[in-house]
């Protein structure tokens, strides 16, 4: 029984330090600029690292309602991030693709979440910072 408890208490405590990720997250997208909301910046990542894809696919990806992802793909387009072509395999839906203005939102964004987090990070050791990643890599792997 008292394996069960420490163990219980082992995935609260891992319950209360994700939801302070959650806030990490939040302070993230604090320093998004105004033009890029944190939805917006979803949108192109997934598609930056998944390729091209349509709507249904990309809403997927982001876990959210279709109408969520719809608003935030209006958004991108307008600023000419992306392209919204015709899917040659069905002329109903579209294909969006990253156009070379959002590759350029990305980087600037890449380059502000690095900034962000070599400030916060100073004081940590590079080993502690590989052993971080390493273990949320294996724990995005895990879900």
């Amino acid at each position: 029984m008292a394996t069960q408890t420490a163990q219980n208490t082992r995935y609260e405590e891992l319950a209360r330090q994700l939801t302070g990720i959650g806030a990490v997250k939040r302070d993230l997208a604090r320093i998004l600029p105004p033009t890029c909301p944190p939805g917006a910046a979803a949108v192109l990542t997934v598609l930056d690292r998944h390729g091209e894809m349509r709507l249904s696919r990309l809403t997927e990806f982001m876990a959210v309602d279709i109408s969520v992802s719809s608003r935030h793909v209006a958004h991108v387009a307008q600023r000419g991030w992306i392209d919204r072509e015709t899917d040659p395999g069905d002329g109903r839906c579209r294909i969006l693709r990253l156009t070379e203005e959002g590759r350029a939102v990305l980087a600037e964004l890449g380059a502000r979440y690095t900034d962000a987090l070599e400030k916060a990070l100073a004081d940590w050791s590079a080993e502690d910072i590989d052993a971080l990643n390493t273990l949320l890599a294996r724990l995005r792997s895990s879900f």
